[in-house]
């Protein structure tokens, strides 16, 4: 098979690929927001309800209507409202939460959640999502998760496997026509080069981060990734974190995420990261767009 490269009246399509609500809205939100804003085809796939998600606001630790019962219902109706300030579209996989383990040894995950299933199978209905919404560019995690949650884990294992499953023929026929994603991208949200651009600059600045310079002295450069293409969300900013503050229960609004001013963030650094994994076209690095090779324009120059 060879990859469909988009016409010139076809409009560009990315999926994003999430572990649990709130996610899209903390990990590549200023991308998907510009993207959509730009007329892209951008759909959020969240693999899990969230459901073994705890309360993080504490505004809202002493709210009797947060119960486990009530919880997973309450997280839909948070993302909704993240969709709709992102403007993207948005589904559901329909996984369990794993939840993150805690204790020493580990205890094992609960039967029946996402993190257990073997990857295959779990694969299967994000095949049939990029069969049906034929998306040129794929976002999900790196190996380790972004953090080494084990859904953030098994959502990158599934998003590889969909890549090559979603293409080949013989795999599952029923989950639709083969389609080939061009490139899969991983993000790189949380790394040492951006914390540090800014907390260099907050220091000369007289107003260093406490927070941020005892974060900096946990990084360790060896856990570097590669940065091959960085999205300019200098304008996107605020939609992030409106949609990140849709996520009520989960999120602080006096939290950390909100302490570094935009004019800091646009000073210091002003992207969104990534690291191209796989690409079936060809490409030039460093890029600015996950798109780059794509655009009509640029397929007509190589070509």
């Amino acid at each position: 098979m060879t990859v469909q490269l988009p016409t010139p009246d076809e409009t560009l399509r990315m999926v994003a690929v999430h572990a649990h609500p709130d996610d899209e809205s903390s990990k590549g939100a200023g991308t998907t927001a510009r993207y959509a804003r730009e007329g892209v085809q951008v759909t959020v796939i969240t693999c899990t309800g969230g459901e073994r998600g705890d309360v993080l606001n504490p505004r809202l630790l002493d709210d009797p209507s947060l119960t486990a019962e009530t919880l997973p219902a309450i997280r839909r109706a948070e993302m909704a409202r993240a969709q709709e300030i992102l403007g993207v579209d948005h589904e559901w996989l329909g996984f369990i939460d794993s939840g993150l383990p805690e204790g020493d040894p580990l205890p094992p995950l609960p039967a029946g959640s996402f993190a257990t299933i073997a990857v295959e199978e779990a694969a299967r209905p994000l095949v049939e999502a990029v069969r049906r919404l034929r998306p040129h560019v794929m976002t999900t995690y790196d190996e380790n998760g972004g953090y080494p949650h084990p859904d953030h884990i098994q959502s990158h294992r599934i998003s590889v496997a969909a890549f090559d499953l979603a293409a080949d023929p013989a795999f599952a026929p029923e989950l639709g026509e083969p389609w080939e994603v061009a490139k899969l991208y991983y993000i790189n949200g949380f790394h040492r080069q951006r914390f540090s651009a800014v907390a260099r600059h907050l220091r000369n600045a007289g107003a260093p981060n406490e927070e941020l310079e005892q974060m900096m002295e946990r990084f360790d450069e060896s856990t570097d990734r590669l940065l091959t293409t960085r999205i300019d969300v200098k304008e996107f900013l605020a939609v992030r974190d409106d949609a990140l503050r849709a996520h009520a229960t989960q999120v602080d609004p006096d939290g950390p995420f909100f302490r570094i001013t935009h004019d800091a963030e646009i000073s210091a650094w002003g992207t969104e990261d990534y690291e191209l994994h796989i690409s079936r076209i060809g490409v030039k690095l460093p890029e600015d767009d996950l798109f780059a090779g794509l655009r009509h324009e640029t397929v007509e120059a190589r070509a």
